[in-house]
């Protein structure tokens, strides 16, 4: 009965701490992860059936048909090769999640490993997921959804949308093995931050010990280790209770992140300009070719003759300057890039200037 007062009481006690807390702060669980509480990999490899003569014709594949039909007693002879178009070898996959129970099931990928058109239409068969231990954790078996199809022509035309050589069965894998978990041995739990920051890291220990003094302690910018009670029931409620704590993450650092290969541009909220001057100007160079014929008249005794004359054109746009003053802000930055009126390949170029004059505070991430 003591127990549960005291219970009680804790609970209270932070739901009024939880309401003095800014509106602005997020949630422990939206930031970090605990130590240990993670999802596990799996694999296996086995055939697609039922395919409407989109399959393959590998030896592979014809392998592990025969080798199934071994199984239930069913023995070809050796120098016979079966016409297999409707059967596919493939690679499944799936993520185990953490404190998964045995008769639980969880969502399988299927994805084609030979030569097969199309597994739409197809239905896999029994297919034993093995995490990275060797041990069987799970079975999948079921019929597949494809969203991808594609179409072909006698003449060798063919149209493909999205991928029809991979599928997905939700619910197509029972779990038969339970993934032991670390989480209710030892003294302590352990947050794991998911974006490393020193910062962080100790806001969020002082908000724990704010809470219960002198139960948290940072281990450096990723994880913050928790004195947590033996009891596994009481551990539960006690981290339920922490990871809806509220407090102010670090502000991010100052970074500029340039996918040169898609002309994304990201800037963050704390990048600013020291005093700059920027330019931006552009020049079009185009050329024509034009083939001239020369034709001799009919009585004369000339030859047909044929030159090139070539017209280059180069057009220069005006070209603005911009001064910044130093602590210019993002938003001064973006509103002058739009005034000149550049494109993303543009900006990049003026932002790799800025950064090779020294006049940008922040990181420029070339990806």
């Amino acid at each position: 009965m003591k127990a549960v007062i005291k219970i009680s009481i804790f609970i209270l006690s932070v739901l009024a701490f939880l309401a003095v807390l800014p509106s602005h702060a997020q949630r422990v669980k939206d930031l970090a992860d605990v130590a240990g509480v993670r999802s596990n990999q799996l694999i296996g490899y086995g055939l697609v059936v039922g395919l409407p003569g989109t399959g393959e014709q590998s030896p592979f594949t014809e392998q592990s048909f025969k080798t199934m039909l071994s199984n239930f007693g069913i023995t070809m002879p050796e120098n016979l090769k079966p016409k297999i178009k409707n059967v596919a070898a493939v690679a499944v996959h799936a993520d185990l999640n953490a404190f998964a129970k045995p008769g639980q099931t969880i969502d399988v990928t299927i994805s084609s490993m030979g030569s097969a058109q199309s597994l739409r239409g197809g239905t896999l068969l029994q297919t034993i997921l093995m995490g990275i231990d060797g041990n069987a954790y799970a079975v999948a078996q079921g019929s597949l959804v494809v969203s991808g199809l594609g179409a072909q022509g006698l003449d060798g035309s063919q149209i493909v949308v999205n991928t029809p050589t991979v599928g997905r069965i939700a619910n197509g894998a029972t779990v038969e093995r339970e993934v032991k978990s670390p989480f209710s041995s030892g003294d302590y739990i352990t947050f794991n931050l998911r974006q490393s920051d020193f910062t962080t890291a100790k806001r969020l220990s002082d908000t724990i010990n704010d809470l219960i003094a002198g139960s948290a302690r940072a281990i450096d910018a990723t994880s913050v280790q928790v004195t947590a009670p033996r009891d596994i029931a009481d551990r539960v409620s006690f981290l339920s209770v922490l990871e809806n704590l509220e407090f102010e993450p670090a502000s991010p650092a100052a970074k500029i992140i340039v996918n040169s290969r898609t002309g994304t541009i990201v800037i963050g909220s704390q990048v600013q300009l020291l005093a700059a001057a920027i330019t931006h100007g552009g020049i079009t160079v185009t050329i024509n070719e034009v083939r001239n014929v020369s034709q001799p008249d009919a009585f004369a005794e000339g030859e047909t003759v044929e030159t090139n004359q070539s017209t280059i054109d180069v057009s220069q746009t005006d070209a603005r300057m911009f001064l910044f003053k130093p602590g210019v802000t993002l938003d001064t930055l973006v509103r002058a890039i739009n005034e000149v009126g550049a494109g993303p390949g543009d900006v990049m170029a003026i932002l790799e200037a800025l950064d090779q004059a020294g006049a940008i505070r922040g990181e420029l991430v070339i990806i």
